[in-house]
Order: C-alpha cells, then sequence, then structure tokens
C-alpha cells in the first residue's frame, strides 16, 4: 500500500473512475493518504463523484509517472470522522486548504476497504501491490 501511496503522490494528478448507472465517468484528482494504514482520498460531499462513490463504491484510478502507468482498483468507504480528514489536509495542505477546511462540513474523505494496484512499463514486468 505505500507503494501506491507513493506513486500517486509522485503522479501530482492521477484520475479516479465511478459509475453512474451505466456510464463510466472521470475526473483529476491529486490529494491523497495514508491514515490507520488505509489509502485514502477526498472530495466534496456535494461533487457528482461523492453520489456515484456512495452508490456503487467500486473505483479505479490511474496515473502515470516517469515512463510508467498505475492501475488501481478497488472498493471504497466513507470516513466521517474528524480525524481522517486532519490528517488528509496535514498530508496535502498546500492544495486543499485552498478549498477546504476539516469542519467546514464538504471537505470529506473515502478510505480504500480492499483493491490492488499494479505499475505498468514498457521495458518491465508489471508489479502488483494490495491495498
Amino acid at each position: 500500500m505505500k507503494e501506491i501511496y507513493e506513486y500517486l503522490k509522485n503522479c501530482g494528478t492521477f484520475y479516479l473512475a465511478t459509475e453512474e448507472g451505466d456510464k463510466p465517468q472521470m475526473r483529476p484528482f491529486g490529494a491523497v493518504c495514508v491514515f490507520e494504514g488505509k489509502l485514502y482520498i477526498v472530495t466534496n460531499n456535494k461533487k457528482e463523484v461523492y453520489k456515484q462513490m456512495k452508490a456503487n463504491p467500486n473505483v479505479a484510478i490511474s496515473g502515470m509517472y516517469k515512463g510508467t502507468w498505475i492501475r488501481v482498483s478497488g472498493q471504497v468507504e466513507e470516513d466521517t470522522r474528524r480525524e481522517a480528514r486532519v490528517a488528509m489536509m496535514d498530508a496535502n495542505n498546500a492544495s486543499l486548504s485552498k478549498m477546504y477546511t476539516v469542519d467546514d462540513n464538504l471537505m470529506t474523505v473515502f478510505r480504500f476497504v480492499n483493491g490492488k494496484g499494479t505499475v505498468y512499463s514498457f521495458t518491465k514486468n508489471p508489479v502488483e501491490y494490495s491495498l
């Protein structure tokens, strides 16, 4: 899991895929953290992506870094604890503090409850990691 976290941090921007009905939806994300040994992402609870993850917790992430790419898939669940939001803010303060505060009733975090990530390249065998 640590390897997936480090890879996504190095990407800067990665892309989160959800589903709305029978249609895929994808958008850029950039904030990620580890809290209590789990990988977390953050969003605004007024956005469609929030509603999509609540309705169907199966998500996928893709990103690129230094000629390699990662694919992450798994299930997420919302963590409503303040401590989880604080951990996210602490890990991403420069970007998140422009959009959220920990207690603004907008910022919410989701943790991966299971899943896997695979790093690919054109020159090496894929490397798989568990979440």
